[in-house]
């Protein structure tokens, strides 16, 4: 199904998943669907292996986990962040290196306090890798980390490669 991108999300320096000037990270992307979806888009590379060839559980184990616990982002016009209170994933296939990656996280649960998500990690042809379920909590921050907002490179950075609409 073809989707409209909406917006794009903030990446920042340092971050695993999303910091563009870590060599060693996922550098992904994360776009906002007017269907209320989260997709995040990344391309696996060798440092990110466990068995040859294949993506590292505990890689796509943090990639779905960011997406998902990314999508409270979307609910609000003041900033929400969340941190993982809880964690299940199940992998139905392998997930190779070296081609582009897809992440859908959407939000099911949202509380005063907390809120919950699933997701699914999907192939280029649409098959489903991996599938996520994540309980958070709402915190300021402050209360989360010493967070500099410039210092942490925090911002959308458009790409030429932004897409319009995508197909899910």
């Amino acid at each position: 199904m073809r989707h409209q991108v909406t917006g794009k999300q903030p990446n920042s320096k340092m971050c695993l998943v999303c910091g563009l000037k870590n060599r060693f990270g996922l550098r992904s992307s994360f776009y906002e669907l007017d269907n209320d979806e989260l997709l995040a888009v990344f391309k696996p590379m060798a440092e990110h292996q466990s068995y040859p060839g294949r993506l590292h559980g505990g890689i796509a184990t943090a990639i779905l986990d960011e997406t998902i616990g990314r999508a409270i982002m979307m609910k609000y016009t003041e900033e929400i962040w969340g941190v993982t209170l809880e964690f299940t994933i199940r992998f139905k296939k392998p997930i190779p290196l070296d081609e582009e990656v897809r992440v859908i996280g959407r939000i099911t649960e949202d509380s005063n306090r907390s809120f919950a998500g699933t997701g699914e990690i999907l192939l280029q042809d649409g098959t489903v890798a991996a599938e996520g379920w994540g309980k958070y909590i709402k915190l300021p921050l402050e209360k989360i980390a010493d967070f500099d907002v410039e210092a942490q490179e925090w911002r959308v950075v458009p790409a030429d490669n932004d897409p319009e609409t995508v197909e899910v």
